[in-house]
């Protein structure tokens, strides 16, 4: 029976990996979709390399850095001791992938190849992987004080601080350090349009993240006997709740439709085993109101060019859930309980401010040394060909 047990844990957690494996091809595309034609192939590979990168760097040290487990001994003991553990490190990897996958988002179409690659791997070794360890796995005794505080200890079931809001407030600082692209904000006072190259791509990935996102946070539980179909539903609602919102408040604009669905998801993820699904409902309808009117706030009147949208996305809706997790976690909102408001805002205060203090030393690290982003003229070509060489259509690139 334990061995069926171990066998079963195995299985589900590796199509939970799969599952948000695929939600990169959901990076991949939106970025793709969103940004313009020039900057196409550039989307598509960096989503790859970066979660190669990530691959690397987290299974030498950032896995060791969040659980105190190495895989630096033989496969034979590997395979005896840490089957499930290996297992464990695929699905929590596409976790700490997700990091890189969202900034990209919001420093494309005028950032270097090989200072992000780094980036990504500081980020992803180091960086993420101290507060992953602080709030799901003990790490420092600072839930201990957390609960000390507030009476119990800092809940993100999916990872709306761990991963999200970290990722979004980690790409902020990228996008200040970058500036704003080419001729974006002229010096008139006007804002020269950037349209997305691709309305059904941007869909696809839209639509590809949302699906893979049931694995994001299902399987989150990790074993099978801990499997909540109140996750699935909540999920669901705030998926539902994030599009319409978003619809209403973002005037039927395609862009702001398919990423309702995204800051609906982003946000219950941390609360999504405890309310209610009415609740789950509210908190996506929040967030995705909290994207159309953050994203529309910081393009148009502060001016920061963050070409996704994903400290909008991630870092404010993220922020919003692991908050929200604190209010309709509760009982009296029809939740399980087991959560503090109190906790919460702390915990989520301490993700920003790591993520702030991260990305600031990353980035202007690399801004200082070998500097961010394409010059003029390569940006003026595209990233496709400054970068890479060729374009997304080179058949229709050739000249006769």
């Amino acid at each position: 029976m334990d061995a069926l047990k171990q066998g079963a844990d195995a299985l589900f957690i590796l199509l939970g990996a799969i599952m948000v494996l695929a939600m990169h091809a959901g990076f991949a595309f939106l970025e793709l979709g969103t940004v313009r034609r020039k900057n196409q192939v550039n989307a598509l590979i960096k989503i790859l390399v970066d979660f190669s990168v990530s691959t690397v760097v987290y299974f030498l040290v950032g896995y060791t850095v969040a659980y105190g487990t190495g895989f630096l001994i033989g496969a034979e003991e590997l395979v005896a001791k840490s089957g499930y553990e290996l297992v464990k490190f695929f699905f929590l990897l596409t976790f700490a992938a997700a990091i890189p996958a969202i900034i990209s988002g919001g420093i494309a179409e005028r950032a270097k190849f090989w200072p992000q690659l780094i980036a990504t791997a500081v980020i992803v070794g180091l960086v993420y992987p101290l507060f992953e360890g602080i709030a799901w796995n003990q790490k420092f005794g600072i839930q201990a004080w957390i609960k000390s505080l507030s009476g119990e200890e800092f809940h993100d079931f999916a990872g709306s601080i761990v991963v999200h809001a970290v990722g979004g407030w980690i790409a902020l600082p990228a996008v200040l350090l970058l500036g704003a692209r080419y001729n974006r904000y002229r010096k008139d006072g006007g804002i020269s349009a950037h349209p997305p190259s691709s309305i059904p791509f941007l869909a696809l990935g839209a639509w590809i993240l949302t699906v893979g996102w049931f694995g994001f946070n299902v399987m989150s539980a990790q074993t099978l006997d801990k499997m909540s179909g109140l996750v699935a539903v909540n999920s669901l609602m705030a998926m539902a709740g994030g599009t319409l919102a978003a619809l209403l408040m973002g005037k039927n604009d395609p862009g702001f439709v398919h990423n309702g669905p995204l800051a609906g998801l982003v946000a219950v993820c941390a609360g999504s085993d405890l309310m209610h699904p009415l609740g789950a409902l509210v908190v996506g309808g929040v967030a995705g109101a909290i994207f159309v009117f953050m994203f529309t706030l910081t393009q148009n009147k502060w001016r920061i060019d963050d070409v996704l949208g994903v400290w909008p996305l991630h870092g404010l809706c993220g922020t919003w859930g692991g908050i929200a997790a604190g209010i309709f976690g509760s009982k009296a909102l029809g939740g399980l309980g087991g959560v503090t408001l109190t906790g919460q805002l702390v915990g989520t205060g301490l993700g920003i401010l790591w993520a702030l203090v991260g990305g600031f030393a990353v980035y202007g690290l690399l801004k200082l040394t070998m500097g961010l982003r394409l010059s003029q003229e390569e940006e003026f070509d595209g990233a496709d060909l400054s970068i890479h060489k060729i374009g997304a259509t080179p058949d229709r690139e050739v000249n006769w």
